[in-house]
């Protein structure tokens, strides 16, 4: 590197951060799902912050792309320092913004993601391809930057999903623009601030504010390529307004993944990892798992295991080092959930467990919650809920799990469950899905390559693969 950087920056609390991020007055309030007590303050700037924020990533974008990908990725290492000097701050918040518990698989679990993809990130090696080497003809693919990265993040995971877009981008030499959602701004703010400690002057910003600011992002002239995490509907409208200037997109939409359980699988074995696939983040998880198909054989067995399972697991306040759900992040979405199973009920579809919301207590709490005996055209089934309530199908026949599996618009993730992993790769070979896991579910992988078939976007994400699309191949022949 051409100048001896360290992590120097570090905050102690959460509400350190806090103090670096907020207005000195004003601006819109954010409160905490679990409890509805204020977590801080977010500025609310426009698109004229935002063309500043794109000028001055524009500026800077040819030197940084300069200093090449050996001393990028030593940035990346420093910036994973930096989010580890600052874990358990940015744990914090997050947890209080966004509602997840600290343990578990939610919020330390999210920073510590952060850090280990920062790294793996600046590891991967991308060297020139030669193509052709005969009879004095010679071809080397490249990939050289874009120029600005523009990123449109979730409320999901909001640090994990901006560190998945702003990593590779800065590794292959673009700068980045992030407009977080309006639902969790601060944690996103608050993980720049971190990294900002350690990597050069406007290689990244992050523009907070409403839709008029995701729309100028995907239809400004300055930015070469979107990446975006979010609904399909959103997405679609990020492609209708990224057309004019013909942008690179990433795009990683909505899923409803399922899951077959074979006939074979021992349901006490498989409980576990069937709840967390499908109740991870409070079910508030894009390749989470969300419709469960079951054999008739061990329909029952599998239905008594997972209930087992679930209600042992604690749900409550995320900064309560006991629990491990937390609530809905904000009110739309509960919403969401409450009709889905409302409708579930009015089927006549079995309640195992959960359903059962408590109104009178503050925060948007929905019970893990567990319903069989259910359509596959019910709405729990074909909707995705994207929370606490899992819908189990019954199913007679592998061809008639397979066509039900296949069954929707989307396909972002799916799995499949044995105690006979080659034949649950042939059935995951005939599930039109970008990832099939076998006896897990969203086991994702920094070095394994991820993205989603049909309505669930295009482009990948992770990986060498990955890399690439952040990047503009050039073929040198001569």
């Amino acid at each position: 590197m051409t100048t001896e950087t360290t992590v120097e920056g570090t905050f102690a609390t959460a509400a350190d951060l806090l103090a670096a991020i907020q207005p000195a007055e004003g601006g819109r309030k954010i409160k905490d799902p679990a409890t509805g007590e204020l977590v801080g303050r977010v500025a609310e700037p426009g698109v004229a912050e935002l063309e500043a924020a794109v000028e001055a990533a524009r500026r800077v974008q040819p030197e940084w792309a300069g200093r090449g990908h050996a001393e990028r990725s030593e940035y990346l290492n420093l910036a994973a320092d930096a989010v580890e000097a600052n874990a358990e701050a940015l744990a914090e918040l997050l947890s209080r913004e966004q509602g997840k518990p600290l343990n578990g698989p939610n919020a330390r679990f999210e920073v510590g993601a952060c850090a280990g993809w920062l790294r793996a990130t600046a590891a991967f090696e991308l060297e020139p391809e030669t193509l052709v080497e005969e009879d004095g003809n010679h071809a080397e693919l490249h990939y050289r930057p874009l120029g600005v990265v523009g990123a449109i993040g979730p409320w999901n995971w909001p640090m994990m999903i901006s560190i998945w877009q702003l990593a590779p981008a800065l590794r292959m030499g673009n700068t980045v623009v992030m407009k977080p959602s309006e639902y969790t701004p601060l944690s996103v703010l608050a993980l720049a601030e971190v990294l900002n400690t350690v990597l050069p002057a406007d290689v990244l910003h992050v523009v907070p504010g409403g839709r008029e600011v995701g729309e100028a992002l995907s239809a400004h002239a300055g930015i070469d390529k979107v990446m975006f995490t979010g609904s399909t509907a959103t997405g679609k409208a990020i492609i209708r307004s990224s057309a004019d200037t013909v942008k690179r997109l990433t795009l990683e939409l909505g899923g409803n993944d399922a899951g077959i359980v074979l006939p074979d699988t021992d349901p006490k074995a498989a409980a576990q990892d069937l709840f967390w696939g499908a109740f991870i983040n409070t079910g508030q998880t894009c390749a989470a798992l969300k419709r469960l198909y079951v054999h008739e054989d061990i329909y029952d067995d599998v239905c008594a295991a997972l209930t087992e399972v679930a209600e042992q697991m604690p749900m409550g306040v995320g900064l309560d080092e006991n629990n491990v759900l937390g609530p809905l992040q904000n009110k739309a979405q509960y919403d969401i959930v409450a009709k889905l199973v409302q409708a579930a009920k009015d089927s006549g579809a079995r309640v195992l467990t959960g359903g059962n919301p408590d109104e009178g207590q503050p925060g948007y709490f929905y019970p893990a919650t567990l319903v069989a005996d259910i359509d596959n055209d019910n709405p729990l089934v074909a909707e995705e809920q994207f929370g606490p309530a899992l819908p189990i199908i019954k199913y007679s026949t592998v061809d008639e799990a397979v066509a039900m599996a296949n069954g929707l618009k989307v396909g972002l993730g799916a799995s499949v469950w044995s105690s006979d992993p080659a034949k649950a790769r042939e059935v995951a070979a005939r599930i039109e899905a970008g990832t099939v896991w076998i006896n897990k579910h969203g086991a994702i992988d920094p070095r394994v390559p991820f993205g989603g078939a049909k309505q669930s976007g295009y482009g990948l994400e992770f990986g060498v693969e990955g890399l690439k699309q952040l990047g503009s191949p050039q073929v040198i022949a001569g």
